[in-house]
């Protein structure tokens, strides 16, 4: 269950370094949006990511269930940030020819089912494939449609349920997995983790007890603390570069 309040736990953790502040981006550092490709980052959010990538010692890193090229096309960030996408799988390269064909085949079977349902949408990403029934207005019928296309997809796939979508993927990769790497890779002595959806949960799990976790949003979750908003996100930031300045 998580706690309010992360400043007091942050303020220590902001005396330790190398430090990893790494976040999800949709829902975190952008407002969700019915089309993905408007999810254009809140305001101040290039500025306090800019501020802390600056500091000696900190990385920055975001990490998404986008592919790398979406995440840094449609988030127009210029900074000299760590980027992981595709939960983890785009994380030393692009995916194999194996695996992108799957991709592709698994592609084609959920496409009939996608194009019967008004307002669903197929998202084919480079690790995955993503049912997103937002737009759905008859809520059974999105419910049921994702659970069609869990149904139909090979069960030796890794299932990632998020909000109003379904995202289906030929790797095992998550992002717990690409946080525990970038902490080792980097020699981090504290990382702090901002997400919103199901898939940040691997993420919060998968760091120590004196790392910062924290869930953007309502819902369950294995976070530490929590805060309302991408709003609230860039406060909390902006206090942080504060605090390592």
């Amino acid at each position: 269950m998580s706690s309010p309040g992360p400043d007091a736990a942050l303020a220590e953790l902001a005396t330790r370094r190398p430090l990893l502040v790494a976040s999800d981006y949709d829902g975190v550092l952008a407002r969700l949006r019915d089309d993905p490709a408007a999810a254009v980052p809140e305001p101040g959010v290039a500025e306090v990511l800019a501020r802390l990538a600056a500091v000696d010692g900190v990385t920055v890193a975001l990490v998404s269930g986008r592919g790398v090229d979406d995440l840094r096309r449609t988030s127009g960030l210029p900074g000299n940030f760590r980027w992981v996408g595709s939960h983890g799988a785009e994380f030393d390269g692009p995916l194999t020819d194996e695996d992108a064909g799957r991709r592709d085949e698994l592609a084609r079977l959920l496409a009939p089912l996608v194009e019967g349902t008004p307002g669903a949408r197929l998202e084919v990403k480079p690790a995955s494939v993503a049912v997103h029934v937002r737009q759905v207005a008859d809520r059974d019928r999105a419910a049921a449609l994702l659970a069609e296309a869990r149904e139909k997809a090979d069960p030796s796939l890794t299932m990632k349920p998020g909000k109003d979508v379904l995202e289906i993927a030929v790797t095992d990769a998550d992002k717990g997995g690409a946080l525990r790497r970038l902490v080792e890779e980097l020699g981090a002595a504290a990382a702090v983790y901002l997400g919103d959806d199901v898939t940040d949960e691997d993420g919060f799990r998968a760091l120590g007890p004196d790392d910062v976790t924290i869930k953007v949003g309502e819902g369950e979750t294995a976070a530490r603390y929590r805060v309302a908003g991408p709003e609230a996100v860039v406060d909390l930031l902006g206090r942080l570069a504060d605090r390592l300045s």
